[in-house]
């Protein structure tokens, strides 16, 4: 027997205020760090600077992701919540208005007159708010933000992201380590967009190519600063 649970579990949408968090954060971690190290590493000969440049952008990147989202998604609840409220005294004020505007927006989308008025009728007996929260508001489990979920998923997708390009400052030589941090960067978002695109149920192929691009621009910006501006240290 089919339910409604099973049939909105073989979706995908109720996965995209986390995915989008995640895969923004783990990006962002990746690009920003390797291009930092980059950076530093077409200018030095030596590993502590690229080291202590790496480290300190992991840190206050991931900070920064954190509270950037969590600001973010808050102001969108507030806007979210004071919607709800004014919808609350709407229907308080002027319940009638308020139910010929719920059947004017069934009817839009194909009802007709009658049955959207039915519909509308029996929406609000049940739950009135909830109805026009959804309808006329557009908000809903899936689409409702939360604070919290996305300032963690950002924040630790960056560390977790930032960790990649810090392993290869570690590990690799430093003559000619851009190079290295360029290639192993570029393998790091082709599993990035991959994971993503397989969690989120779209193209793989097109999600590879949209990351590994920027970021390739990205790094090859950060490179170009380097070389220009950049003195041995």
């Amino acid at each position: 027997m089919i339910t409604i649970e099973n049939y909105l579990a073989q979706h995908y949408i109720h996965k995209s205020n986390w995915l989008r968090a995640a895969v923004l954060g783990a990006n962002d971690g990746i690009i920003s760090i390797s291009s930092l190290a980059i950076g530093i590493a077409a200018a030095s000969n030596t590993r502590e600077p690229i080291l202590l440049a790496t480290v300190a952008g992991l840190v206050a990147g991931a900070l920064s992701m954190s509270a950037g989202e969590y600001v973010s998604v808050s102001s969108q609840t507030d806007t979210e919540k004071a919607d709800i409220q004014r919808e609350k005294a709407e229907l308080k004020a002027m319940p009638e208005e308020e139910l010929q505007i719920l059947a004017q927006i069934y009817e839009r989308r194909g009802l007709k007159k009658e049955t959207a008025m039915q519909v509308a009728v029996e929406l609000s007996e049940q739950d009135a708010l909830a109805a026009h929260v959804r309808d006329e508001l557009g908000i809903n489990e899936v689409s409702k933000a939360n604070p919290i979920q996305a300032a963690m998923a950002s924040g630790a997708a960056f560390t977790v992201g930032g960790l990649m390009p810090l392993l290869v400052v570690l590990l690799a030589p430093v003559k000619h380590m851009e190079y290295w941090l360029y290639g192993a960067t570029l393998i790091f978002l082709m599993v990035l967009g991959a994971t993503a695109a397989k969690t989120g149920g779209s193209s793989i192929a097109k999600a590879i190519l949209r990351i590994t691009i920027w970021g390739s621009i990205a790094m090859g910006l950060s490179a170009l600063v380097g070389y220009l501006f950049g003195v041995n240290v």
